[in-house]
């Protein structure tokens, strides 16, 4: 039985390079030489180089790093040498530029030496709307984005002239709704951290404002404020929980997100997970209308693992994984094509994955299954999957091994005398590493460092300490450019006999080069750095941040 994973029981990566030479036989019956333009000093330059006379013979082409993923459902990196060469030389080069200025008040100014309030609204009005959208993203002036939210939307004003709601109508079910005018216009608006904080909220900040979902918990601690939306008609099935900072806190960018911020969003969470294991397990539950604090969050987790351990709970748990995710970050194309998940503000979303789903069998099907019942998916189980199949095949344990190839890491490109470490940052705890094969150009993973395989298995200090490394990730890859990054959780089931799972969460940032295409689609990564080049980068970066200390230390 093969396994395609880069992690070997001798506690290594395995890695593979192609070194090609090869020749190409010549088929071409025409050729079509032609003039392309003018070399500096007056010399035409021709196209002969695209129409040779004999076979193609390529002695040297450019080195190919191939790196199984450790996990193989997540595919295989590939790595051009050459690329990666020049990052090693020049480290600085990894990152991305910051945002520019963009004002299209000030350009107006310009071109007509100044301009009043009523002809700029004017001259908006008549651009094109591919420049109205790209406008609303990328600009950073709030005159542009004020003058913007007027013609996506009706917005009702004081006598000051200060936003104080929305216009709303009653729909054809008599439900009140916002009077959007451009709908898409609107959404890319909202998303921009430099409309004016008041815009903001009444625009989509105030509960209530984007719709009737109910607001079930809260964080509400010094200047860090939390709310814990439900999102019942969910495309997540049994619903899904969003914790979102509240309109007294907002939080657009991970410089202005304090650890107290992110404390309250994952205790959210550990809290909505365990309470609602507790319910379905009869557990005394703590009072409603009540924030349970740490000593009771970790005296319920305690006794739910208790209940948990027993054979027929295992059995009979309904919800029986978790899911949890993080989209930072928004932008959109002028053509209208979304390049993130929407977020309105930093928040994370969560849900409880059921064990079972009734299988649906309609008049039509002939061959009826055994059962009528199949299992919920949620990533975890791949892992789940993985690591059995590893262990039956090496008879080692693969996380045991992971780490152990992490911490005995070479060098890709074999220069011993550049820095051969992962790792970002770690405690005693969890470990901040840059993956071997990303998936992501910019991937960075995080792991619990004892057998720890979900958020029902940690303690106080394991979720403390995942907590810190999740922001310190955040803080470092948006300190490198990225602007829009994904994360998830990889966990294992409640229920899983298996004590080896480690809980691992990866950090997907969307860089501008890399939208994801044909050889994406495939699982097949192009990379161009090395991988130890990049936790270099981020080091650094940590390094630079630690110096300016962020506002939270």
């Amino acid at each position: 039985m093969t396994l395609r994973t880069c992690v070997t029981p001798e506690g290594v990566f395995r890695c593979g390079v192609h070194k090609p030479q090869y020749t190409v036989r010549n088929l071409r019956t025409t050729s079509n030489i032609k003039p392309l333009g003018i070399f500096q000093n007056g010399k035409e330059h021709r196209n002969q180089a695209n129409f040779p006379d004999g076979d193609v013979v390529i002695k040297n082409a450019d080195w190919i790093y191939e790196i199984a993923n450790p996990f193989p459902f997540r595919g295989t990196t590939y790595i051009a040498k050459s690329w990666a060469d020049q990052k090693a030389s020049h480290i600085e080069t990894i990152r991305l530029p910051s945002q520019p200025r963009v004002s299209m008040s000030a350009c107006i100014d310009s071109w007509l030496n100044g301009c009043d309030k009523n002809r700029k609204e004017a001259i908006f009005s008549t651009l094109p709307r591919p420049i109205l959208l790209s406008l609303a993203a990328n600009s950073t002036d709030p005159d542009d984005l004020v003058l913007l939210a007027k013609m996506a939307c009706e917005i009702v004003f004081d006598r000051h002239n200060r936003p104080t709601g929305l216009l709303f109508q009653k729909d054809e079910s008599s439900q009140p709704k916002a009077v959007i005018k451009d709908y898409n216009l609107f959404e890319v608006l909202v998303n921009n951290p430099y409309l004016p904080d008041e815009y903001k909220e009444v625009l989509v900040l105030i509960p209530g404002a984007q719709g009737n979902s109910e607001i079930i918990g809260e964080w509400d601690h010094k200047e860090s404020h939390v709310f814990e939306y439900l999102r019942s008609n969910s495309y997540i099935p049994w619903g899904h929980y969003a914790a979102n900072m509240a309109n007294d806190a907002i939080r657009y960018r991970i410089e202005d997100l304090d650890s107290r911020d992110l404390d309250g969003m994952r205790h959210l969470y550990y809290q909505r997970t365990y309470l609602r294991l507790a319910e379905e397990l009869g557990l005394p539950l703590p009072g409603r209308l009540h924030e349970l604090s740490e000593n009771e969050l970790e005296n319920l987790r305690l006794s739910i693992r208790t209940e948990v351990e027993k054979t027929k709970v295992k059995k009979t748990l309904f919800v029986d994984a978790t899911l949890w995710g993080w989209n930072f970050g928004f932008d959109c194309a002028a053509s209208q094509y979304r390049l993130h998940a929407s977020h309105q503000m930093i928040h994370q979303q969560f849900a409880l994955i059921p064990s079972r789903v009734e299988e649906w069998q309609d008049k039509y099907c002939t061959h009826p299954t055994h059962s009528d019942e199949m299992s919920g998916y949620y990533c975890g189980e791949l892992v789940e999957d993985f690591i059995r199949r590893y262990k039956k095949r090496y008879n080692s344990d693969f996380f045991t091994d992971y780490i152990r190839a992490i911490r005995n890491n070479r060098r890709l490109d074999g220069i011993a005398a550049r820095s051969r470490s992962l790792t970002v940052y770690e405690d005693e705890r969890v470990l901040l590493f840059v993956p071997k094969a990303q998936t992501s150009q910019w991937e960075l993973q995080l792991i619990t460092l004892h057998p720890i395989g979900n958020i029902l298995e940690t303690d106080t200090d394991t979720r403390k300490s995942l907590d810190i490394a999740m922001l310190k990730a955040m803080r470092t890859l948006t300190g490198l450019g990225a602007r829009m990054i994904t994360t998830i959780e990889f966990s294992k089931r409640f229920s899983a006999p298996d004590k080896s799972q480690r809980l691992l969460y990866s950090f997907l940032p969307k860089l501008p080069d890399s939208p994801g295409a044909f050889s994406e689609a495939q699982l097949r990564w192009i990379n161009g750095h090395y991988p130890e080049d990049f936790a270099l980068a981020c080091r650094l970066e940590l390094e630079r941040q630690g110096k300016q200390k962020p506002k939270d230390q």
